[in-house]
């Protein structure tokens, strides 16, 4: 358990040491050659950095034990953390869109040096990686606060290419291309952050994916013993999923073998889903 843990906070702490570097590398090159999309996506960078550490500060907190205010523990300290990385996104995200159509009203005469274009290419196959990392990590660890972490690397990769491709424009005659790509690039913070509150808000609102229910459902029905399935909830708490469940099973049965019946059933949920809590009611048949 405490190397998995570790593992955990290995990933997030991948994300701020990239971040801390790319976006000192972007920001200074992105001044320096006067390229508004490289600046943009420094900025982002930056976020990232504030969405990462909340991000390790959630993966700690839903390590903690259960206690009496918390009777089923911390785990959606991971949700949470989530949320709030997305709405970190979403203000910088709207800055970034600001400043780029100011300048898309007067665009520079002059273009980005070369260094600025060769700098967003080589970020973003620097992050592409991290997000790579992450996202194996995320679904080992089925950890909805790292797979949000890898969401953001990968976004950022795609808006570091969106640089290269705007500089790489600018560089041939078209100023207002940089600026252009800058408020694309803002768009795409956008679009990540929405993604990720989106299913940081539907998790605390115990949402569940109908489709996977489904599967539940069917790996219930077909353990021995289960008559039918009279009632079946499930819901998110961090990376881990609940299961609520009433049974009909045989009357004739002791208390024992209705006792066998319900290990068994959490013994195959946990290999076939991962499901490590199964909450069981057993009812007699009709």
């Amino acid at each position: 358990m405490t190397a998995t843990r570790n593992e955990a906070d290995k990933g997030a702490w991948l994300s701020i040491a990239a971040y801390l570097l790319l976006s000192a590398v972007k920001l200074a090159v992105g001044s320096f050659t006067h390229s508004d999309a490289l600046r943009a996506d420094g900025l982002n960078n930056t976020t990232d950095i504030a969405a990462s550490l909340a991000v390790l500060i959630g993966l700690r907190i839903s390590r903690k034990p259960a206690d009496l205010d918390h009777a089923y523990g911390h785990s959606r300290a991971e949700t949470i953390a989530s949320l709030v990385a997305s709405l970190i996104m979403f203000g910088v995200g709207l800055e970034v869109l600001a400043s780029a159509i100011d300048k898309l009203r007067s665009p520079l005469a002059g273009s980005p040096d070369w260094a600025a274009a060769w700098t967003a290419i080589a970020c973003a196959g620097a992050i592409y990686l991290v997000y790579r990392y992450n996202l194996r990590l995320a679904r080992r660890l089925n950890s909805g606060a790292l797979l949000a972490a890898a969401k953001d690397n990968k976004s950022d990769a795609l808006v570091g290419v969106g640089a290269f491709v705007g500089i790489l424009g600018s560089r041939f005659g078209l100023p207002w291309l940089d600026p252009l790509t800058a408020a694309l690039v803002a768009l795409m913070i956008g679009k990540t952050a929405w993604d990720i509150f989106r299913d940081a808000t539907h998790n605390l609102t115990d949402g569940f994916d109908e489709r996977r229910l489904e599967d539940i459902r069917l790996t219930v029905r077909e353990t021995p013993g289960v008559i039918s399935v009279k009632d079946l909830k499930a819901r998110f708490a961090g990376s881990e999923t609940l299961v609520d469940v009433t049974l009909e099973v045989s009357r004739e049965l002791t208390v024992g073998e209705g006792h066998a019946i319900t290990e068994e059933l959490e013994r195959r949920l946990m290999e076939a889903h991962r499901i490590a809590y199964v909450q069981t009611h057993l009812e007699p048949d009709e």
